[in-house]
């Protein structure tokens, strides 16, 4: 049976004016999206696949952007229409009603001084001829369909009271609000905990039969996209490398750049030294005039991978010289409550005990993991080892000296052994100072270094420590990628010499393959420089990709304790088993059971 066209893309070029000149961030693609299908989009950062949505939907921002040719034809009414030939006003009825998009940071795409029903009933209201009470009823609805507990709860509540997940559950909400045609969602999980994300890619799949439409799913993560998609394309600085049915990618895949993608993600059934990057599979080159030139590198993926593989053998000799070592720090019975209740003469009722009388030990050199959902109290057990979180209770010894009771003066001191890389490099970096200037901040204020000369050359030799130039020493944050300024990060918490360093969520928001090389960074720095770490995700495959040992937290305790291949065999506790089920794993025999296909 031939499958309908609901939506398709010929030929579209969308660019965009720079200083540097014309950025073509979608170059000369076409695909076609067919009735009740899920298309998965995958790229990295930068490789045009939200720009191709955005145009679609026409909400590219013009200047600077502009469409330089294609068509973008919509059958979803039966007589065909290309949406790029619609004026601003007509668009109105195709954008909401026929075509709904679901943003990437809910956070940013919900307003703040309205209530979550409120901006869910604006959007009916605006595309409906209904009442304000039977917008009311509907978004309650619509709340029940995207399974939150309490609807009429959250109808009143504002975005800054829901968790991520909530909030994106919310915008999920909004799209579906006028039962559109074709569903984009772009990014809808990234930097989501793994069972909040299984729970959103489950609810979508649901919501995709139940409404029958189409649904564009944009990420950079293929493991992702072996849950949801049928077909999938990828794409590369603007234009796609390949597309085919998901089955067929990931058997055999045919462009270096995807093989790179599914060779990049942290294994989860062996131990590897570093991951593959995408220079293990090409090289790329580029001419004055912007033309990309990709030479393959004869290889395979098992290949790339066999050569980085580690065995059990010297794991087991690693950590058991790990474990000979005293502690380089102790945590013992720690606690960080928070007030939550006060009563009417203002006395403190009730806590939220964020850390509830947690102990364990980190030993010099060892990456110990720290894992669990948002909320169990992982990030801020790693503040207040470091002070930055006030406790309630508990000691923490760094070589055997109680952080928990220095002064001000002691604490200063051991600033310079002791730091940490955030979640978000964009918010830990200030906008207004360059990244030369940031790095060598920390250096004035502990008076390192005779001479603002030998500071400046420190600077440079950090920058290319971590795969940047000393040309980047005047440029500003907002100059760089993603992963670039998780690098600066890097470079500024290794300015002061540290020898032990909490690394928060620090690839949680950044693409796979910019993820890749971010953590092959930080195991080279650890083994150049005996670092020791506590590396802080949602993400169980990454910390166990880079953890010696793992500890699983859940609502301030702790859940378990062990090596991280023992955890992640042989979990002892229903709710690591959980974390571990929800995992995108991206098995070929997942794919195949879920496409029909038999193995053979």
């Amino acid at each position: 049976m031939e499958r309908e066209p609901l939506l398709e893309v010929r030929n579209l070029k969308s660019y965009f004016r720079t200083n540097e000149g014309i950025a073509k961030a979608v170059d000369d693609i076409s695909f076609t999206v067919y009735k009740g299908e899920t298309l998965g989009i995958v790229g990295e950062s930068g490789s045009g696949k939200s720009v191709t949505c955005l145009t679609a939907m026409r909400l590219i921002p013009e200047p600077p952007g502009f469409v330089a040719g294609g068509e973008i034809i919509y059958h979803g009414d039966g007589k065909p229409v290309d949406l790029l030939k619609l004026s601003t006003k007509e668009m109105l009825n195709y954008r909401g009603n026929d075509i709904s998009m679901i943003f990437q940071e809910p956070m940013t795409s919900l307003n703040p001084v309205f209530t979550c029903g409120e901006q869910v009933m604006e959007t009916i209201l605006l595309h409906q001829k209904v009442s304000k009470e039977e917008a009311k009823k509907r978004t309650i609805e619509l709340f029940e369909q995207v399974k939150f507990d309490e609807p009429k709860r959250i109808f009143g509540v504002y975005p800054h009271q829901l968790s991520g997940g909530q909030k994106q559950r919310v915008m999920i909400a909004m799209a579906l609000s006028c039962n559109p045609k074709i569903l984009i969602a772009d990014e809808p999980t990234t930097a989501l905990d793994v069972t909040i994300q299984k729970t959103i890619l489950d609810m979508m799949d649901e919501l995709r039969h139940s409404i029958k439409a189409s649904v564009i799913f944009i990420t950079h993560d293929l493991g992702v996209i072996a849950e949801i998609a049928d077909r999938v394309i990828v794409m590369y600085k603007g234009k796609i490398v390949e597309l085919g049915a998901v089955y067929d990618i990931f058997t055999n895949p045919q462009h270096p750049y995807t093989k790179s993608l599914l060779a990049c993600r942290p294994p989860l059934d062996f131990r590897m030294s570093k991951l593959p990057v995408v220079s293990d599979f090409m090289e790329t080159a580029i001419d004055t005039e912007g033309n990309i030139t990709i030479t393959e590198k004869v290889v395979s993926i098992d290949d790339v991978v066999n050569n980085f593989k580690i065995s059990e053998t010297d794991t087991k000799k690693r950590y058991n010289d790990l474990m000979a070592q005293s502690p380089i720090l102790e945590v013992i019975d720690l606690k960080t409550h928070y007030p939550s209740k006060k009563n009417f003469f203002g006395i403190t009722t009730d806590y939220v005990k964020a850390v509830d009388g947690v102990s364990f030990n980190v030993y010099p050199g060892e990456t110990l993991g720290l894992v669990g959902e948002s909320g169990c109290g992982k990030t801020t057990l790693g503040r207040t080892i470091l002070r930055l979180a006030q406790s309630t209770s508990g000691k923490v010894l760094f070589e055997g000296r109680d952080i928990l009771q220095l002064n001000g003066q002691e604490l200063k001191e051991l600033r310079k052994d002791m730091q940490i890389i955030f979640q978000d490099p964009y918010s830990s970096l200030n906008p207004r100072m360059t990244i030369g200037n940031a790095i060598l901040e920390p250096m004035k204020v502990h008076k390192m270094y005779d001479s603002e000369e030998e500071r400046y050359a420190k600077v440079i030799e950090l920058l290319e420590t971590v795969s940047l130039e000393a040309k980047h020493f005047h440029r500003y944050p907002h100059e760089f990628s993603g992963g670039q300024r998780q690098r600066i990060c890097i470079a500024r918490a290794l300015a002061l010499h540290p020898r032990f360093i909490i690394c928060d969520e620090s690839v949680s928001a950044l693409d796979v393959s910019v993820q890749a090389q971010v953590l092959n960074l930080l195991i080279d720095l650890r083994e150049k420089f005996n670092f020791t770490y506590i590396f802080i995700s949602h993400d169980l495959s990454v910390v166990k990709f880079m953890s010696d040992r793992m500890v699983v937290m859940n609502k301030g305790l702790i859940e378990e304790i062990g090596t991280a291949d023992e955890i992640y065999n042989n979990p002892q506790k229903e709710y690591t088993q959980q974390l571990i089920s929800a995992i995108p794993k991206g098995r070929i025999e997942d794919i195949a059971a879920r496409m029909g296909n038999i193995l053979r």
